[in-house]
């Protein structure tokens, strides 16, 4: 007997994705499973049910959930979804495990096997499964969008019988994924570019979109990386030669757009009330860290505010806001990853706990909190609670 797949329906009123596309089903249908999609689960992302029967899914409801041997869904499951799975299912998800101890607890507790994707390692073989850089490069360039429908002007430089418009300026804060996207799509609109970021590697990049670097180098700049691509924290000499750099550059600009976030730690503050207070007025500042506490001091997660002048742009779940697009790109990196785990001889899971994947990513199993960076810490928050 086949394997079952259930795709759930989000239940975060927020989230318009989904996590899968007909295009997945059908490579989940080739591997041996068979798959249930949930009624209406890609309806917000102009993903109907009928597609998905076409694909070979069969649609059904969130009881079919209780008989899947793999559960897929873009975010981590609440605890009535928890209850609902059978012990030993495999659910896979954009977990959001820091921070978030008695949620993995409870899915440790009900004998699930979960994978959080967005710890997939930065290696080549997991690059078509990596979903922090796939939804990141989506959000870089909503970024852009978003700024320009707040803007009041046109970016690019327009030279007409009444007048010459000047080129928007762009200021681009991290120049990882969703910055290098963000520096692309605004030299597309023909905005001039500037970018800065703490690691080395990214002075290149930026060059090569034609952004201009704006950047402290000194030696602790030049060892600001980690062995996994990542910034490193800078320390608080650096931060502040940085901040004033940044805020003279700053009150040139029209549009800043900030992307720092460090995995596990709240985001670090990039912008301050005096920097906004120092930009022109009408400037626009779009904070894609607001979910994690805000690059831009005043930001509100889920709105557009006026801060000193400044439209501070603060929406929640970017990604998501171009959903069709997004939910594309994660099913492919969620079936890519699930493929790893089927065996081409049975056709059946057969899960490999020596794979550098399996370890990287998998939080629970057997009833236990397994991910070496989590199992303390729920241990602790188990102990406080009892």
């Amino acid at each position: 007997m086949a394997e079952t797949v259930f795709v759930a329906r989000e239940s975060d009123a927020g989230e318009a994705r989904v996590s899968a596309s007909p295009d997945s089903v059908r490579k989940m249908k080739s591997l041996g499973f068979d798959v249930v999609v949930e009624a209406g689960a890609g309806t917000l992302s102009r993903l109907p049910d009928a597609d998905f029967e076409k694909a070979g899914a069969r649609i059904g409801s969130a009881a079919d959930a209780a008989s899947a041997d793999v559960v897929l869904r873009v975010r981590r499951p609440n605890a009535s979804e928890i209850a609902g799975y059978k012990s030993g299912a495999i659910v896979i998800a954009i977990m959001d495990p820091y921070g978030h101890e008695a949620a993995l607890a409870e899915m440790a507790s009900a004998g699930l096997t979960a994978f959080a994707m967005e710890l997939m390692p930065r290696i080549t073989r997991a690059q078509s499964m990596d979903v922090l850089s796939s939804q990141a490069n989506l959000a870089g360039y909503q970024a852009v969008i978003d700024a320009a429908a707040e803007f009041d002007r046109a970016m690019p430089m327009m030279m007409t019988a009444a007048g010459t418009v000047p080129a928007a300026k762009v200021f681009v804060m991290g120049a990882g994924v969703a910055g290098l996207q963000a520096i692309a799509t605004a030299r597309r609109l023909g905005a001039v570019v500037s970018a800065t970021d703490v690691r080395p590697a990214s002075k290149e990049q930026v060059a090569s979109l034609g952004a201009k670097f704006i950047a402290v180098e000194d030696d602790e700049f030049k060892a600001a990386e980690t062995s996994g691509g990542y910034a490193k924290p800078m320390s608080e000499a650096y931060q502040a030669k940085q901040a004033v750099l940044t805020a003279e550059h700053l009150a040139k600009q029209d549009i800043v757009i900030t992307t720092a976030l460090i995995p596990g730690r709240p985001a670090p503050r990039l912008i301050t009330r005096d920097m906004l207070k120092s930009m022109k007025p009408g400037s626009i500042a779009v904070d894609l860290a607001v979910e994690r506490g805000g690059n831009i001091e005043g930001a509100v997660a889920g709105s557009v505010v006026e801060v000193e002048g400044v439209k501070v742009v603060g929406y929640n779940n970017v990604p998501g806001r171009i959903a069709t697009s997004a939910s594309a790109l994660y099913a492919k990196n969620l079936v890519t990853f699930l493929e790893t785990m089927v065996s081409k001889e049975s056709k059946a899971l057969a899960l490999n706990p020596d794979d550098e994947l399996i370890k990287a990513t998998m939080l629970t199993h057997g009833g236990n909190v397994v991910h070496p960076n989590f199992g303390g810490a729920v241990a602790a928050k188990t102990e406080e609670t009892a």
